[in-house]
């Protein structure tokens, strides 16, 4: 592929050809731009966060990279491989995992998911064994083989999805929403294997997610699409300066007491007897914060809350259009 990405979009587009309804016997007929003109490149082994609000045109993004839909226009390439055109050859690069839906067979146990990949992918045997015993281990998976896949937690699920996607060696793994509806455990643990494949193995990963600590963990970049377009591509800390984020600090003390005084470093927005919130910029680190506060305050704990993806991408808009007025 010479000096090109491992995935890469050239002024990549999909519309939609969509007919309503309007009227007893007319249907009306629009055309929707779910991908506007998108370019991106990838170098192989990195992890990139792709974010957006709902209908931004994430979802279409990842099937054309998968090759269930086709692009209306521009080049995509992944591993030099046109998805559309070479379906099949594809699918032996790469791994999908869905977090709303599952690919596991969903009245068979576990292991029967496991083998008919075996089989339908033609790993050989040995690289089969080794995968499995190993996907088995990092993701504690060895209770679970011979539960039916509809008995399983959706925690249990998602791990047994990840490894079914990752059992023929894939280059590139597509993760969609991994860590929904997961519990706080279950989504470290999701993410503890995702960073141990990323440096063992060197995967691609190309990670959909509203989590916003999904991305702080994993990645050290992260593209934002709305409306069909590329609208930052960059690191995380530069997105929460971009779009003027703020982080809130949940602080419990002991006893109840005036609003915290933390100087201009943050604000106190809300108190609730013991427990006060206080926000602070998204990009700072909230080491000083804290220390300050453990310092002169009754501390008895603390927590701190990520702003949402919606409320940043919100932010860096309004920015925008006031930089475009003034």
């Amino acid at each position: 592929m010479g000096g090109e990405g491992f995935i890469e979009l050239d002024g990549v587009e999909k519309v939609f050809d969509v007919r309503k309804k309007a009227g007893f016997l007319k249907r009306e007929r629009r055309l929707v731009r779910a991908v506007d003109s998108i370019s991106f490149s990838v170098a192989r082994g990195e992890m990139v966060g792709y974010i957006g609000p709902n209908g931004a045109g994430k979802s279409t993004t990842i099937k054309m990279l998968t090759g269930i839909l086709t692009p209306s226009g521009g080049r995509l390439r992944v591993a030099g491989i046109d998805p559309s055109r070479e379906r099949t050859r594809l699918a032996h690069r790469i791994g999908v995992v869905f977090g709303q839906r599952t690919t596991l067979w969903w009245d068979l146990p576990l292991i029967d998911s496991y083998r008919l990949t075996h089989r339908m992918y033609r790993i050989p045997d040995g690289r089969y064994r080794e995968n499995l015993d190993r996907l088995v281990e990092l993701l504690d998976l060895g209770a679970l083989l011979d539960v039916p896949v509809r008995q399983l937690s959706l925690g249990q699920r998602m791990r047994g999805d990840i490894a079914a996607a990752l059992l023929h060696d894939p280059d590139v793994l597509y993760l969609d929403e991994p860590t929904i509806g997961l519990d706080v455990v279950s989504k470290a643990r999701v993410r503890d294997f995702l960073r141990e494949l990323n440096a063992e193995r060197g995967t691609t990963v190309l990670l959909t997610t509203h989590d916003l600590q999904d991305i702080e963990q994993l990645c050290s970049r992260v593209m934002v699409i709305d409306h069909g377009r590329l609208v930052y591509d960059g690191s995380l800390a530069g997105l929460h300066e971009a779009g003027g984020g703020e982080r809130t600090l949940v602080v419990d003390l002991e006893r109840e007491v005036p609003p915290i005084d933390v100087g201009p470093a943050a604000r106190v927005v809300r108190v609730e007897g013991p427990r006060q919130w206080l926000a602070f910029p998204a990009s700072q680190s909230a080491a000083p914060l804290v220390a300050r506060i453990a310092a002169e305050y009754p501390l008895l704990d603390l927590s701190v809350r990520e702003p949402d993806i919606e409320a940043v991408i919100a932010k860096m808009y309004a920015e925008r259009a006031g930089h475009a007025a003034s």
